[in-house]
C-alpha cells in the first residue's frame, strides 16, 4: 500500500472534473490530461508508420525486381534520387536507413510506450494524472519536433542520412564521405538528441507516477502486468538512452569540431585525415548498450498489455504473476550486459565472445518464463476471440519463432555464418518489430473504447489480423533461408552475384507478401479513424475486465474519477473466481473489479 497514496496533496485534485472551460488549444493541442496526450502520442505514432511502411515498400519493389523503372520511384523520389524511374543506390541506403529509425524510435519506442504508458499508468493505479502533466506536454511536443526534424531530412538538397540505422562512423563521421553524411545526418543526430530527451522525461515522469501516485491499497503486488512493464520500461529508457545522447554528440563533435573520438588512420582523396586516434568500435559499443536494452523497451510493453489482454479475454486469472514480474525485473537487467553479441566480428576477443554469449542465452530464460505463462493461461480458458486477443496470441507465436533464431545469433560461432544477412534481418523484424506492432495493435483494439469512447468493427479487425499475420510470416519466414544462404542484407542489388540468382525469386515473393500486408494497414486504418466518430458507443466495461481504467465514466474528464478515487482490495486478475460453494465470488458474474470489498470467508489469491 502506498503511503504517499493517502497524503492530502493527493486528493485536493478532486474537484479535476469542474476546471473551468478549455479552449480547443489547451485541450487538443497543449494539453496536460495524460488521455489526450496518449492519443497525440497514438496519432503521431500512426503517421510515422505509414511513412515507415511506406519506404520499405519501396526498397522491396526495387529487391524484387532490381534496376527496373516504375512510376511510383519516379513520382515519390524524383529525378534526383530516380532518373527515368529506376531508383539509385543512395536513396535506397537512404530508404533503409530512415525506415529503421522511424520503426524501431518513432513508432515502436513512442507510438507504442507513449501510448499506452500515458494512457493506463494513472488509470490502472488510481491516479488523478501524472506526476507532472507539464512535462507530460513537454515530452511529447519534444518528440513531435524530433519527427518533424527527422522528416524534413529528406528533402535536404544532399539527402538523408545514408549509413544505415545503426550510423556506425566513419560513415557517419565524416561529412565528405558520401552524399548522405552531410547535412542529413547532421539533422538525424539533432533529432535523435531531441527524441532522447522526449523519452528521458516521459520515463521519469512514468517511474514517479508508479512509486507516488498509487491509490490506497494498491500495493506494489497488486498492480497489474502491463503497469510492471511500462514501469520497467521506463527503468531501462533512464539507465540506457543517455549512452546513445552521449554517442550522438560526440559522432557532432567529429563531424563540426575537429575531434577524433570515432576517426582513427582514414585516407580521404588520397591524404591522411588530420585528426585521428579514436576507434569506429567504441561507437558500437555505445551505440548497442542503448540498442540491445532498446529491444526491450519496444517489447516489454507489447508483452504487458498481451500480458493483460490474454487474461481478460482467457477469463482466468493470469498464470505464475509473481514469475511474470520477477521475469520482467530479470529481462531488464540481463538486456543491459548482452550488447556485445551484436559485435562478434568486430574483432573481439574470443573470450569476452563467450561471455556475451553466455549472458545472451541466458536472457532466454525469463522470455520463455514468458511464453509458457501466457499459454498456461490460454490453456482451457474460456477464450473471446476478439481482435484484440488475436493480435495478443500472434505475438506469442512470433516472440516464440523470433526468439528461437535469436538464440542462433547469440551463439558467437554460429552468429558468426549469418551475420550482416537476411537471418538477421528476419530474427529481429519478428521478434521486435512484428512482435511489437502485434502489442501495439491488442492495445489500440482493447483500450480503443476508453481512449474514444466507441468501439471498433469486429469483423474488420478480423480481416487486419489474419491478412497481417499471413503476410508477416510470408514477409520474414522465407528470408531466414536466403539469409542461411549468405545473402547479404542492404545490397540494393544482387545481380552482379550469380550465386545468388537462385534466390530472386524468393525476394519477389516476399515482396508480394510485403504489399499485401501493408496494404491490409489500410483497413485497420479506416477501422480506427471511422470508428473514432461512428463507431458503436462503448458501455462502461466492454470487455468485463477487473482494472481500475473501467471504473472511470466512459466520457472523459480531467482527473478521471468524478469524486473521490476508489481504493482497491485485491489484485488485478481475479477472473472466474468460485468461492467453496462453486458459486462465483458475485452470482452470475465472472469476474471481480479490484475495487470489490473481499467478500465474508474470501480469501485473496496467493499469487
Amino acid at each position: 500500500m502506498s503511503a504517499i497514496a493517502n497524503a492530502p496533496a493527493h486528493d485536493h485534485h478532486d474537484d479535476h472534473g469542474h476546471h473551468h472551460k478549455e479552449t480547443f488549444i489547451t485541450k487538443y493541442i497543449f494539453s496536460q490530461d495524460h488521455k489526450m496526450i496518449a492519443k497525440q502520442y497514438l496519432i503521431t505514432g500512426l503517421i510515422m508508420g505509414i511513412i515507415g511502411i511506406a519506404m520499405s515498400i519501396l526498397f522491396r519493389i526495387q529487391l524484387a525486381w532490381p534496376e527496373q523503372s516504375f512510376w511510383v520511384f519516379e513520382a515519390l523520389l524524383g529525378d534526383r534520387w530516380a532518373p527515368d524511374g529506376v531508383m539509385s543506390p543512395s536513396i535506397y541506403l537512404a530508404l533503409v536507413t530512415i525506415h529503421g529509425t522511424i520503426m524501431v524510435f518513432f513508432v515502436l519506442t513512442a507510438g507504442l510506450s507513449g501510448t499506452f504508458s500515458n494512457l493506463l499508468i494513472p488509470l490502472q493505479i488510481g491516479a488523478r494524472d501524472m506526476a507532472s502533466g507539464f512535462l507530460n506536454m513537454v515530452s511529447y511536443w519534444l518528440f513531435f519536433l524530433s519527427s518533424v526534424i527527422m522528416l524534413a531530412s529528406l528533402f535536404v538538397e544532399s539527402g538523408p542520412a545514408m549509413a544505415g540505422w545503426t550510423i556506425y562512423p566513419p560513415l557517419s563521421a565524416l561529412p565528405e564521405a558520401i552524399s548522405g553524411s552531410g547535412t542529413g545526418m547532421t539533422l538525424w543526430l539533432v533529432s535523435m538528441a531531441i527524441f532522447i530527451a522526449s523519452s528521458l522525461l516521459g520515463s521519469l515522469n512514468y517511474i514517479v507516477t508508479v512509486i507516488n501516485l498509487r491509490t490506497e491499497g494498491m500495493s506494489m503486488t497488486r498492480l497489474p502486468l502491463t503497469i510492471w512493464a511500462f514501469f520497467v520500461t521506463a527503468i531501462i529508457g533512464v539507465v540506457s538512452f543517455p549512452v546513445l545522447l552521449s554517442a550522438a554528440l560526440l559522432l557532432i563533435m567529429d563531424r563540426s569540431f575537429g575531434t577524433s573520438f570515432f576517426l582513427s588512420d582514414i585516407f580521404i582523396k588520397g591524404e591522411v585525415l588530420s585528426h585521428q586516434g579514436g576507434s569506429p568500435v567504441l561507437f558500437e559499443h555505445l551505440f548497442w548498450f542503448l540498442g540491445h536494452p532498446e529491444v526491450y523497451i519496444v517489447l516489454l510493453p507489447a508483452l504487458g498489455i498481451t500480458s493483460e489482454v490474454i487474461a481478460t479475454n482467457s477469463r482466468k486469472p493470469i498464470f505464475g504473476y509473481r514469475a511474470m514480474v520477477a521475469s520482467i525485473l530479470a529481462i531488464a537487467f540481463l538486456s543491459t550486459i548482452v550488447w556485445g553479441h551484436h559485435m562478434f566480428i568486430s574483432g573481439m576477443n574470443p573470450f569476452l565472445g563467450s561471455v556475451f554469449t553466455f549472458t545472451t542465452l541466458l536472457i532466454a530464460i525469463p522470455s520463455a518464463v514468458k511464453s509458457f505463462n501466457y499459454i498456461t493461461t490460454l490453456w482451457k480458458g474460456n477464450l473471446q476471440m476478439n481482435p484484440g486477443m488475436l493480435f495478443s496470441i500472434g505475438l506469442v507465436s512470433t516472440f516464440i519463432t523470433g526468439g528461437l533464431t535469436g538464440i542462433i545469433l547469440g551463439d558467437s560461432t554460429l552468429d558468426i555464418n549469418v551475420h550482416d544477412t537476411y537471418f538477421v534481418v528476419a530474427h529481429f523484424h519478428l521478434v521486435m518489430g512484428i512482435s511489437a506492432l502485434y502489442g501495439l495493435f491488442a492495445g489500440v483494439y482493447h483500450w480503443f473504447p476508453k481512449m474514444f469512447g466507441r468501439m471498433m468493427n469486429k469483423n474488420l479487425g478480423y480481416v487486419h489480423f489474419w491478412v497481417t499475420a499471413v503476410g508477416a510470416y510470408g514477409v520474414f519466414f522465407p528470408m531466414h533461408f536466403i539469409g542461411i544462404a549468405g545473402l547479404p542484407r542492404r545490397y540494393y542489388t544482387n545481380t552482379n552475384f550469380p550465386y545468388f540468382d537462385d534466390y530472386a525469386d524468393v525476394n519477389v515473393i516476399i515482396t508480394v507478401a510485403a504489399i499485401i500486408t501493408a496494404l491490409v494497414q489500410l483497413v485497420f486504418l479506416y477501422n480506427f479513424f471511422n470508428s473514432i466518430f461512428f463507431g458503436k458507443k462503448a458501455v462502461q466495461n466492454p470487455w468485463k475486465s477487473n482494472t481500475l481504467e473501467w471504473t472511470t465514466p466512459v466520457e472523459h474528464i480531467h482527473g478521471n474519477w468524478p469524486g473521490k478515487i476508489p481504493a482497491v482490495y485485491r489484485w488485478a486478475y481475479d477472473y472466474s473466481k468460485t468461492g467453496e460453494d462453486g458459486e462465483y465470488v458475485i452470482k452470475g458474474q465472472d469476474f471481480v473489479s479490484q475495487i470489490t470489498p473481499l467478500q465474508e470467508g474470501e480469501e485473496e489469491l496467493n499469487h
